[in-house]
């Protein structure tokens, strides 16, 4: 039963990452007597400041972090070829899979390692093929997914990496952030992520024959979307019978972003690191408090950059699981059960003719998640008293 205090934690989900800076940026902008409002020059600079933080070669701007990757995965197709097998994750964003069969690939599913919520490597090991043509790893919420043995079996059977780093922006690996370990990342900058330009996504790498054509598939397949010169000469040359300015060379599709979301990611990429830093302070708070007789604790938090918090009831006990839930609904705290995604991306009908009846039983841990697993939100304005009392909240619920 929860107590006065409790009833008044009030925790969205999320809260809104667009401080005043930001929007008075934009004022800045419309300002000016007339403004370019579609993609020109903010959003190059975004992309040069972004690969610059990151630590890449090139980034590309895009409307969402779903079409960050729906590109992805067409230029994969484009360079690579058609067909073959796509390792996925059961607990991921939807665009993940969908991007995959829109690609026409077949997605093959690996469970999660309980301390990183990501695909457990050793499964995606046993997995590889001839037919493999990538490994689509997700980061989840923040925790690394990545491991020297898979990276370095990867690299032996050149089997691109693809990162999605959506929910992870900052987080390292050995030192090194996410999304510059693979082939290509994908980034988000929905609501509330690390950074957001309201609606936002970028795709990241150091390959530049994907980045061009990223670039084009970004904009209708056009030519003049490329930036090397050079190549858009080779291709008007050969295409003699065309206006240069419109030769589609790729089956692309229009997923731009605008100058005001550029000017939006601009203005925060400069406090990105230091909201990283609190909100990583936050999940050690958390998981310090919580009781790990009743909840998992033994994440995998080295170089995590915590998206939210992850609450996983340790045993699959429904009645527990009810009680949690219905004490963070009465104390107002706003969580998705699942965590990332839903859950177990299997159960979901999309997938359900692809997959088989009653395919989510090969992914036991996946779907532990799935019943018995929530986030919750963690942002950089978060009163960690706050924190304080959400654990006293959850323990005295698990414990009853």
């Amino acid at each position: 039963m929860t107590t006065s205090t409790t009833r008044t934690l009030d925790w969205p989900l999320m809260q809104n990452n667009i401080a005043r800076e930001d929007l008075d940026a934009v004022c800045a902008l419309l300002q000016q007597d007339d403004p370019i409002l579609t993609s020109s020059k903010q959003v190059r600079a975004f992309e040069e400041e972004w690969a610059g933080w990151l630590g890449v070669k090139h980034s590309v701007f895009v409307n969402s972090g779903s079409s960050a990757n729906l590109v992805t995965l067409a230029a994969l197709r484009e360079l690579y070829g058609e067909g073959g097998e796509i390792i996925v994750p059961t607990i991921t964003w939807v665009s993940d899979i969908t991007s995959v069969l829109h690609a026409g690939f077949t997605p093959v599913f690996v469970d999660i390692d309980p301390r990183t919520l990501g695909m457990d490597p050793q499964q995606v090991l046993e997995r590889l093929s001839d037919r493999t043509r990538a490994v689509f790893l997700t980061h989840v919420l923040g925790y690394n997914a990545l491991t020297r043995p898979l990276l370095q079996e990867l690299h032996r059977r050149r089997i691109p990496l693809l990162e999605d780093v959506c929910e992870s922006h900052g987080a390292t690996f050995e030192g090194r952030k996410l999304g510059t370990f693979g082939l290509v990342s994908n980034f988000s900058f929905y609501y509330a992520h690390h950074l957001s330009t309201i609606e936002g996504g970028m795709v990241c790498t150091n390959d530049t024959d994907l980045y061009e054509c990223v670039r084009m598939m970004r904009g209708h397949g056009m030519v003049r979307e490329l930036d090397s010169a050079s190549r858009r000469r080779e291709l008007a040359d050969e295409y003699d019978d065309l206006n240069p300015d419109f030769i589609f060379a790729v089956p692309g599709f229009n997923v731009r972003s605008t100058e005001i979301n550029a000017v939006i990611g601009r203005s925060q990429l400069p406090r990105l690191d230091a909201g990283i830093a609190r909100r990583t302070e936050n999940l050690k708070r958390f998981l310090a408090q919580l009781d790990p007789e009743y909840f998992f604790t033994d994440f995998a938090t080295e170089g995590s950059s915590n998206y939210a918090f992850t609450l996983i009831l340790r045993e699959a006990d429904e009645s527990r699981t009810r009680r949690v839930m219905t004490a963070l609904r009465e104390a107002r705290v706003e969580f998705r059960r699942g965590t990332a995604g839903g859950g177990n991306q299997v159960r979901q009908p999309y997938l359900r003719k692809l997959v088989g009846p009653r395919a989510w039983e090969q992914f036991p841990r996946a779907d532990h998640v799935h019943f018995h697993g929530m986030y919750l939100g963690n942002y950089p304005t978060l009163q960690r008293d706050k924190i304080d009392r959400l654990c006293e909240l959850v323990n005295q619920a698990a414990r009853s």
